[in-house]
């Protein structure tokens, strides 16, 4: 990658702010520097932990933890033992129109279950019809991760958004993966307050593994099939994890 752009003016003085969240953000906001100013590209990878630690001037640990938020919203897509390449689907840098709607409205989760089933079991068909070899890899991968992931519940939940990113990406439709990822985007930002209290990941883990395995025989009906029944499964699991937070006011007593 030639001739990278120098950091603006407004990284070098949130760089003087200092901390390990803003921090992070230094390389957050540098890595969209350059996407948006085309020196990075779809497939592009990434400079190596180490240079871009030097470029925005921060630790290895938090180029890590930029890298990590970047990844969780689908900016980016680490691959095992071949480095950190800027991801194929949409990103959204934050800017979720849902995320609006959500804050003004609010969505009830039974709603967001509810679109989440009309657009993921469509997208886990067309998946078991479209796939390549690539794409499976990746859907592969993901189930890996989650399995290793297990007793990590909110490793956990970074790949297991991963994985539903990775087979809208195989359904080789980018509209209707720009609103899957509106929608997970939403829905991550609900889960991971309630996800503490989850046990059911062994659980997870196999219906993905299910889901993956149809996809990967090109069964239509019964990737649509498993995904329906993992997402059903799932709203039960959220509905008792929000049931068992406790109250403000019970805490007062």
């Amino acid at each position: 990658m030639k001739g990278r752009s120098q950091r603006p003016e407004e990284i070098r003085s949130a760089r003087e702010k200092g901390g390990s969240a803003v921090a992070a953000k230094l390389v957050v906001a540098y890595i969209r520097q350059l996407i948006e100013s085309g020196e990075l590209r779809a497939g592009d990878r990434l400079p190596a932990e180490r240079e871009l630690a030097q470029l925005v001037g921060v630790s290895r640990p938090t180029v890590r933890a930029g890298l990590q938020s970047l990844a969780t919203v689908g900016v980016v897509d680490s691959r095992r033992g071949a480095g950190t390449f800027v991801a194929e689907g949409p990103p959204l840098f934050g800017v979720n129109p849902l995320a609006l709607f959500s804050a003004l409205h609010g969505i009830p989760e039974g709603e967001l279950f509810e679109t989440r089933r009309v657009i993921e079991i469509d997208l886990a068909g067309l998946a078991a019809e479209r796939a390549r070899g690539d794409e499976l890899a990746a859907i592969s991968e993901e189930v890996m991760e989650m399995f290793a992931s297990i007793d990590d519940v909110h490793r956990f939940l970074i790949h297991d958004i991963r994985f539903h990113r990775a087979v809208a990406a195989a359904a080789r439709n980018p509209l209707l993966a720009a609103i899957m990822e509106m929608v997970a985007d939403l829905f991550y930002d609900q889960r991971k307050q309630t996800v503490d209290r989850w046990r059911g990941a062994p659980q997870a883990a196999e219906q993905h593994r299910l889901i993956y395995q149809a996809i990967r025989a090109g069964d239509v009906g019964r990737a649509r099939q498993e995904m329906d029944a993992h997402l059903k499964w799932a709203q039960e699991a959220q509905e008792i994890e929000v049931r068992a937070v406790p109250h403000r006011d019970e805490g007062a007593e």
